[in-house]
């Protein structure tokens, strides 16, 4: 008796399922991204081995650039307006509600109070220009804004943290005139922001 050929089928694969999987990946991976915001001032930091993470919230910015100039930066959008409020008030400056709103969405800034009025005033083209040549935040003994920056910025937010975001080519009487300056205020916990490095290997 004849045998009975079976009939071979070459198997399929439906992709449809891994299609819908690869869509929904990349719309959450869309959504959910955060960029890095746009600072003022680019610095090359140094590197080190440590893996302590900064918060992500609630952190005082201070870069310090290889021209040894001082920006000053807070993450939370609330706590900038109620902070420029606060130094409006104290150097006796007015700002507009959208000079208060401008302020808000900046990363960071680094110019003297008597200039910030103008600065805010500015395009945002003109003030990337401006950046460029801005002269940072005061630090000097006699005029030490630096200092009231950090005390109105805690005393608007107590958990806020401070780090410092130093390049790697600054001088080191800057950096000390900056911790000098954290201490004279009573902060004497800070992070330096480093890049990561990998640890040496046991010979």
């Amino acid at each position: 008796m004849p045998k009975v050929k079976v009939k071979r089928t070459k198997p399929t694969l439906d992709m449809t399922p891994m299609v819908d999987l690869a869509f929904l990946l990349v719309t959450f991976f869309m959504l959910t991204t955060q960029f890095s915001p746009e600072e003022a001032v680019i610095v090359d930091t140094p590197s080190s081995v440590s893996e302590i993470r900064l918060p992500e919230s609630n952190v005082i910015t201070i870069t310090v650039d290889k021209n040894d100039r001082v920006f000053f930066g807070v993450d939370s959008k609330q706590v900038k307006e109620v902070l420029l409020n606060k130094m409006a008030g104290k150097y006796g400056v007015s700002f507009s509600p959208t000079e208060v709103e401008t302020f808000s969405l900046l990363t960071n800034f680094g110019v003297p109070m008597n200039r910030l009025k103008s600065y805010l005033a500015m395009e945002t083209d003109a003030r990337k220009n401006y950046d460029k040549q801005a002269p940072g935040i005061p630090i000097d003994s006699v005029g030490n804004e630096l200092g009231d920056w950090v005390h109105q910025t805690r005393l608007s937010n107590p958990k806020v943290v401070v780090a410092i975001k130093g390049d790697q080519d600054v001088s080191f009487e800057t950096v000390q005139k900056v911790i000098n300056t954290l201490q004279d205020k009573k902060v004497n916990r800070f992070n330096l922001i480093t890049d990561m490095e990998n640890r040496p290997q046991n010979l």
